[in-house]
């Protein structure tokens, strides 16, 4: 069990939505084109109904593991066991309800090898509910400061570290104001320590996406976002006046109505298809 591995795969999992859909995450990563990898699941505290759909998981292929914590911590911090446990040089995120190409693994870590000078990469990624695939989300290839004011330019669950960078950084804030902005938090502190990432222009994820998924983001994760996004420009030396609108982005979107939002989000990320754009919110 101490044999090292190129690729660790971080899932952190706490009472998942759909034990199909789980179970499909975890295929997704056993059919990879790519084999030196292992897959390290931590059970965030989830109920123990949920024990026996982790333990069929882990005999899908003898390189998943499972790990366990008592209570559940959050997203931050399943994410930092699960990189405090990896034996590999490179750690690629991957949630619970996402679906990784057969070539992801292979592409980025053929990517990362033969660029020294990028620290993570990342991909665009196919949006699917349970119709199929209904969208793509494009990022920037080459993201730069600027890329941070209307969202994150990187797709989390796409993304491949060298895992050094995360030892480096510190990995993931655990603090509850980070709480379901860790992503975009760790992105902006890398890039503001001077740290780069990269986009590969093809989708190796399938992203769950359903109509209500809008609905996941309450108040107070809005409110969080906006402190978030204020502190983090400032650090990045973009808060200027006309970063303003994107501070306040977070709770302005809060107030279209739920319906309207959906259809505005589902209409204009297939414009972004079209044109070759980033995503929003």
């Amino acid at each position: 069990m101490n044999r090292l591995v190129t690729v660790s795969v971080v899932m952190g999992v706490y009472n998942p939505a759909d034990g199909n859909r789980f179970l499909e995450s975890v295929h997704s990563i056993v059919r990879q084109t790519f084999q030196d990898w292992e897959l390290m699941i931590y059970d965030d505290g989830s109920k123990a109904a949920y024990l026996p759909l982790f333990q069929a998981a882990t005999k899908l292929d003898s390189r998943i593991r499972l790990l366990h914590g008592k209570h559940n911590r959050g997203l931050a911090h399943a994410l930092n066991e699960g990189i405090r446990h990896a034996r590999g040089c490179y750690v690629a995120r991957m949630d619970d309800d996402d679906w990784a190409m057969p070539d992801r693994l292979r592409k980025q870590v053929t990517f990362l090898e033969a660029h020294p000078k990028y620290q993570w990469v990342g991909s665009n990624a196919e949006l699917m509910d349970k119709h199929g695939v209904w969208g793509l989300l494009r990022v920037p290839q080459r993201p730069q400061t600027r890329d941070f004011l209307p969202h994150s330019p990187y797709i989390h669950p796409s993304v491949m570290f060298r895992k050094e960078v995360l030892l480096r950084s510190g990995g993931y804030r655990e603090e509850a104001r980070y709480m379901q902005c860790e992503d975009y938090e760790l992105f902006m502190r890398l890039h503001s320590q001077g740290e780069t990432g990269f986009n590969l222009q093809e989708p190796l994820l399938q992203y769950w996406e359903d109509r209500s998924s809008y609905r996941k983001r309450t108040y107070a994760r809005r409110v969080r976002e906006m402190k978030l996004r204020y502190h983090g420009f400032q650090e990045l030396g973009i808060m200027t006046p006309a970063a303003l609108p994107y501070v306040i982005k977070p709770l302005a979107v809060g107030m279209i109505p739920g319906g309207a939002y959906g259809f505005i989000r589902r209409k204009s990320k297939k414009w972004r298809k079209k044109q070759g754009e980033g995503y929003g919110e």
